[in-house]
């Protein structure tokens, strides 16, 4: 009743996947493999049917040799644990969920994981489909923080709910003169990637979200259905650039650069407004733009929440440790570390 798609089975994997109505892009194996590129693991889809319910989990599952932490310290093709891709997922489950089924579904999966040496998973559910409602016994859930979705169904509905300064921001990028565009060729994807890494060395950012060349090259030749890139254009110069996903009614921001020379111009600001009223156009039904660093409601937030004020979706994570055991195996091993300091606000904690 509960089995395993590899990704090498893609054709079975997406017919799966599209079969559940509220699937997103983030559950599509094409998705996925931008992320096996960028080294976060092997991609994995859990799929679990019994007489009430249908239920999928597409997840990155990784070798904790392949920590820097365990290098020479565990055997490789040993240990293992589970995560949602870079973005949003969990559990999508569709039918009757009853006690019954999912207290089956939970003991499968935890066997299955048991003898596949998965130990732990760390889940980031998805803000818009709130599908972390239905497995609150599964996971230990926290609540972390607000993230901002627009709706598209009307483009007076996106105007009217930007603040005023976000649409002083746009009218005065329309008046000086920039204008939006949106492709997905090569050329477009080593100008974002440029961009974007200039934006991540300003901000400081962590080697994670510096993406190589391969990384970029599997986002437009495996989702020429569900990504493009949007960029603002002033006096024939590129001066910001915005990556969306989107599947089924959704759309989200993915990875966005500004040229630092043309912050005055908020160029930002104007694509949002434009991805937006192209998705209300293509009959997109929401626009994700996501939280805070840390899900903090910082200055990231705040920029964001001005294109929605009225935004009140929630980020939750799960935790589920699959094996006890193992796990405080690896904790030991860690806590030989002269620095290693236990937190509970990182999970898995032996990773931190």
């Amino acid at each position: 009743m509960l089995s395993i798609v590899t990704f090498n089975d893609t054709e079975k994997w997406n017919e799966i996947v599209k079969n559940f109505k509220a699937y997103d892009v983030y559950y599509l194996s094409n998705y996925l493999k931008a992320f096996k590129v960028h080294g976060d693991g092997e991609p994995i889809l859990f799929y679990y049917e019994d007489e009430n319910i249908r239920a999928i989990n597409a997840v990155m599952k990784r070798d904790v040799a392949d920590d820097k932490r365990f290098h020479e310290k565990i055997s490789p093709n040993t240990f293992y644990d589970l995560s949602t891709p870079y973005g949003y997922g969990g559990f999508l489950i569709e039918g009757n969920s009853t006690k019954g089924s999912m207290k089956a579904l939970n003991e499968e999966y935890i066997a299955l994981c048991k003898k596949e040496g998965i130990i732990s998973e760390i889940v980031r559910f998805h803000p818009i489909l709130k599908n972390s409602k239905n497995v609150s016994r599964m996971y230990e859930i926290d609540n972390l923080g607000k993230t901002i979705t627009l709706s598209l169904s009307s483009l007076d509905e996106i105007w009217d709910n930007f603040n005023t300064n976000k649409k002083r921001w746009i009218k005065k990028a329309k008046k000086s003169g920039v204008e939006i565009y949106w492709g997905r060729s090569p050329e477009l994807l080593s100008d974002f990637r440029r961009m974007y890494n200039r934006t991540m060395e300003k901000n400081n950012a962590k080697n994670y979200y510096f993406f190589n060349e391969e990384f970029y090259k599997s986002v437009l030749n495996d989702l020429p259905y569900n990504s493009l890139i949007f960029y603002a254009l002033f006096e024939n110069r590129i001066i910001g650039m915005v990556l969306i996903t989107f599947a089924n009614g959704q759309i989200h921001h993915h990875l966005s650069a500004s040229d630092l020379d043309f912050l005055h111009l908020g160029p930002t600001n104007i694509l949002m407004y434009e991805i937006a009223c192209w998705g209300n156009e293509n009959g997109f039904k929401t626009f994700h733009l996501g939280g805070g660093v840390g899900s903090k409601e910082d200055s990231l937030y705040k920029f964001k929440q001005g294109f929605n004020k009225n935004s009140d979706c929630i980020f939750s994570i799960g935790k589920k440790i699959f094996d006890l055991e193992k796990y405080n195996n690896l904790m030991k091993i860690r806590k030989k570390e002269d620095y290693f300091i236990e937190t509970e606000v990182f999970f898995p904690s032996y990773r931190s």
